[in-house]
C-alpha cells in the first residue's frame, strides 16, 4: 500500500460506456473460463458416467450450498461504504472498513467449514454417496474457501480493476482442466476428481486475494498506525443492517439453484443429479453474462447515486436490464434447437435423455437475465431488503414445491419449477423497481 491514495472521481465517460467497458473486461475472462471448463467437464463426465458424475457434483454442491448459506459476502458493503469513504478522503475509515469486512468473511467461512464437516456423514448417506465419497466429504468441506473472496472483489471494483476480476474466473477451470487431463492419462476415478475439484476450489478463493493485493495497492490508505475495528460502526452509519441484508439477499438468490441438485439426488438418486448438473452447466451461458452485467453496473450506479445523478443511474439500469434479457432470450432459442446434441457433446451418450430438461431450464434462466441488474440498482439505492424480499418469496418460498414438481413430472419437474420461480421473481423485481426512485413514472 502506498501513501496519499487518490479519491475515486467519476470518469468522463458516460455511465453506459463505463458499464460496457466493465462488462467487456469481465466477459473476456468468463468466455475463456467457459471454454476451458468444457474440457474438464467433458473429461469428467465421460470417465465417470452419469451416476458417479452425479456423486461428484453432489459432494461439490453440498460444500457450495453450505458456503453460500453460512459464509459471509462483504462485496456490496465494501463497494458502497468504501466508495463513500474514498470520495470523502477518509483514508483511515476506509482501511478500518476493509479490516472489518475481511475478518467477518474469514470468520464465517470457518464456521461454515466446521458445520459442513459435522453434517457430511448424514448428508452423504441421505443422498446416496458412495462410502469413498462420504469418507472424502469431510476434507472436501474446505472447498468452501472458494466462496471467501467477496471483500477483495469489492476492493478490485473500487479500484476499477475489472481486468483482474475478469482474469480470476480462468484460474479455477485451468486447475480443473490440468487435473482432468492428468486423470485421463493416469486412468483415475472419482477420488482423483474429488482431489482436483477441491484443489481448484481452494485456488479460486485464494487467487482473488492475491489479485486484490496486486491491483489495489494504490487504494492503500495514507494513515498512520495499524487498522482497527474501533469506531468502524460509528463511522459507517447503517453498515450492520446493510451488510446483513445484502448478504441475506445473495444467500436467498443462490439457495434454490444450490439446493435443487441435492433435492433431486435425494428423490431420484445420483444419476438424475448428474444429468441435472450437466444441464445447469450447459445453461450457465445465459445467466453468467447477466450476473456479470449486474456486477459491472453496481459500482457505476452507486457512484452516480452518491453524486446525485439519479436520472443517469435509472437510464443505465433500464437499458442494461433490457439488453441482458434480449441477448439471453436469443441465446436460449438457439440452444434449444440443439439441446440434445449439446448434452451428448458435453457428457457423452449417457446424458442423451436430458434435452427436454435443458430446454425448460434455458427458458427459465433467460426470463430473469435482467434481474441481477435490477437487484444491483435496488442495493445501490441502499434498499437491499427489497431484492432480498423478492428472492425470499421466489427462491425459498417456492422451494417446497420442487418435490411436488419432481413427483408429478419426474426430472423435468425441476425445469418446470425453475420457470415458475422465474415468473415470480420477474414480477416482484419489476414491480419493486418501478416503485423505486430510479424508475420513470411510466415504469419499465
Amino acid at each position: 500500500m502506498v501513501e496519499d491514495a487518490p479519491q475515486l472521481p467519476l470518469t468522463a465517460h458516460s455511465p453506459l460506456r463505463r458499464i460496457a467497458g466493465n462488462m467487456g473486461r469481465l466477459l473476456s475472462g468468463k468466455a475463456a473460463a467457459g471454454i476451458i471448463s468444457l474440457g474438464s467437464i467433458a473429461i469428467a463426465a465421460r470417465i465417470l458416467g452419469v451416476e458417479q458424475y452425479g456423486v461428484l457434483n453432489l459432494v461439490h454442491g453440498f460444500a457450495t450450498l453450505m458456503g453460500g448459506t453460512i459464509a459471509f459476502s462483504g462485496f456490496h458493503g465494501m463497494v458502497r461504504y468504501g466508495a463513500e469513504a474514498l470520495n470523502r478522503g477518509a483514508h483511515t475509515q476506509f482501511r478500518n472498513l476493509v479490516l472489518l469486512l475481511a475478518l467477518i468473511e474469514l470468520g464465517m467461512a470457518a464456521v461454515a467449514i466446521a458445520l459442513a464437516m459435522l453434517l457430511v456423514p448424514w448428508v452423504g448417506a441421505s443422498l446416496g454417496w458412495s462410502p469413498q465419497a462420504i469418507q472424502f466429504g469431510g476434507l472436501y468441506c474446505f472447498a468452501i474457501l472458494a466462496t471467501v473472496r467477496a471483500t477483495p472483489q469489492g476492493l478490485l471494483q473500487l479500484a476499477e480493476r475489472f481486468d483482474l476480476i475478469g482474469l480470476h474466473p480462468v484460474i479455477m477451470p485451468l486447475v480443473r482442466l490440468a487435473g482432468a487431463l492428468a486423470i485421463l492419462f493416469m486412468d483415475g476415478g472419482l477420488a482423483a476428481f474429488l482431489w482436483v475439484w477441491l484443489a481448484s476450489a481452494i485456488a479460486e478463493g485464494l487467487s482473488m486475494w492475491v489479485l486484490c493485493w496486486i491491483g489495489t495497492r494504490h487504494l492503500a490508505i495514507g494513515a498512520d498506525g495499524r487498522p482497527t475495528l474501533k469506531g468502524t460502526r460509528r463511522d459507517n452509519p447503517g453498515i450492520v443492517r446493510f451488510i446483513a441484508t445484502t448478504n441475506l439477499d445473495l444467500t436467498l438468490r443462490d439457495i434454490a439453484p444450490k439446493a435443487t441438485p441435492l433435492i433431486i439426488g435425494w428423490m431420484l438418486g445420483p444419476a438424475a443429479a448428474g444429468l441435472y448438473a450437466l444441464v445447469q452447466r450447459a445453461s450457465a451461458i445465459l445467466i453468467q453474462p447477466a450476473q456479470m452485467l449486474g456486477e459491472a453496473a453496481y459500482p457505476v450506479v452507486t457512484r452516480l447515486l452518491i453524486s446525485g445523478d439519479n436520472k443517469a443511474a435509472g437510464k443505465a439500469v433500464r437499458r442494461s436490464a433490457i439488453f441482458a434479457t434480449g441477448i439471453a432470450l436469443l441465446a436460449a432459442v438457439i440452444m434449444c434447437l440443439f439441446a440434445g446434441k449439446v448434452l451428448v457433446l458435453l457428457g457423452g451418450a449417457s446424458f442423451a435423455g436430458g434435452a427436454s430438461l435443458l430446454i425448460l431450464v434455458l427458458l427459465g434462466r433467460a426470463m430473469i437475465a435482467g434481474m441481477p441488474t435490477l437487484s444491483a440498482a435496488l442495493t445501490a439505492q441502499g434498499r437491499p431488503w427489497i431484492s432480498a424480499r423478492a428472492n425470499l418469496t421466489s427462491n425459498v418460498g417456492m422451494l417446497p414445491i420442487l418435490p411436488l414438481m419432481i413427483w408429478w413430472f419426474g426430472l423435468n419437474g425441476a425445469g418446470v419449477h425453475g420457470i415458475l420461480q422465474s415468473l415470480v421473481l420477474l414480477s416482484l423485481l419489476i414491480w419493486s423497481y418501478n416503485q423505486s426512485r430510479l424508475a420513470p413514472s411510466s415504469g419499465m
